[in-house]
């Protein structure tokens, strides 16, 4: 095996391409110190501020900063982060909120990270004891949505929702990226998952927000957005499962409703309650033909999650330059 020592790796991490995403809405108070704090610890790096609709002169302080100020106009982060991934070419890519509770000198070790391993992902893991920074409901719903796409998908993250990820140019270009707001956190975890990329988590600092700067994000509204987005995924990349799980309520159902109709009819020869025989007879179709709508779904599925990995393929690993250094 092939063995590299750590100067070399130093020189490939500053020859690669990096870029700094920084989705922002109203955040006038913390994206200077963000973008300055990452010209610091990552100074070759380009740096990109998507402002989303600022009404309170985020993107003038951003370029005062030294961003590079680009805007969105779709509102929602998910559409910005969308339209990031579409326009900036680099070949790694780190995301994290304008809002100044990430951990920017965590940076240059998750990318090393990233490199070494050749991984598509490393999640920035929120580490905090400060209850303001990180609120019990927070927490909550972060831990209950974790635990039912790990359900689903499997568990490879203990933070699905975190604000801070490094990406390999594999991931973005391969990432079809269609929610419209916070639920796009989970989109990531789920793309990834589905394509079984190479992911691993990395524990960030996570600080409370500065004084006069305020969050965006509902616990309960967004929190129900992420809900649903999950339940569409587990429809659009398990249909068989979820369709079968369909049909098997409405033949149980159809079960309930027959049973006193079929005692009823081996005493008396006689079936008095017909229109519930007949809904129980439609409640069984209805299941066969559930069943095999997630039968033909879940072809149509793989032939998606092909496509989606072909085009991963077309694009250079993380260590690529490493590998040539070598």
């Amino acid at each position: 095996m092939t063995s590299f020592s750590v100067p070399s790796i130093e020189r490939n991490v500053d020859a690669t391409r990096v870029a700094v995403l920084i989705p922002c809405y109203n955040e006038v108070v913390t994206v200077a110190a963000v973008v300055k704090d990452f010209q610091r610890t990552l100074p070759t790096a380009q740096i990109y501020v998507y402002d989303n609709n600022s009404t309170d002169g985020t993107a003038a302080a951003a370029a005062a900063a030294g961003a590079q100020v680009r805007s969105e106009p779709l509102q929602g982060k998910g559409h910005v982060v969308r339209r990031m991934f579409s326009d900036i070419e680099a070949d790694i890519y780190v995301l994290v909120d304008g809002d100044c509770t990430y951990e920017a000198a965590a940076a240059p070790n998750m990318i090393r990270t990233l490199i070494e391993g050749n991984l598509d992902l490393v999640n920035g893991v929120r580490r905090s004891t400060i209850q303001e920074a990180y609120r019990p409901g927070h927490r909550f719903g972060n831990w209950m949505l974790t635990a039912i796409v790990a359900f689903v998908f499997g568990r490879r993250t203990r933070d699905m929702l975190t604000g801070y990820r490094v990406f390999s140019r594999r991931f973005v270009k391969s990432f079809p990226s269609l929610t419209g707001g916070f639920e796009i956190e989970t989109e990531i975890m789920v793309h990834a998952l589905e394509l079984r990329m190479l992911m691993t988590d990395f524990e960030t600092e996570y600080r409370d927000r500065p004084a006069g700067s305020a969050s965006k994000l509902s616990t309960l509204q967004d929190g129900m957005k992420i809900l649903r987005l999950i339940g569409v995924l587990i429809k659009e990349e398990r249909p068989l499962s979820f369709f079968t799980a369909i049909g098997l309520v409405l033949f149980l159902t159809a079960v309930i409703l027959f049973v006193p109709v079929f005692i009823e009819y081996l005493h008396t020869g006689l079936v008095r309650r017909f229109p519930t025989a007949v809904l129980a007879t439609g409640l069984v179709l209805a299941a066969i033909l559930s069943v095999a709508c997630g039968l033909i779904l879940s072809t149509v599925t793989v032939g998606r999650r092909e496509m989606k990995r072909l085009i991963y393929l077309q694009q250079p690993g993380a260590a690529e330059k490493r590998n040539r250094a070598g």
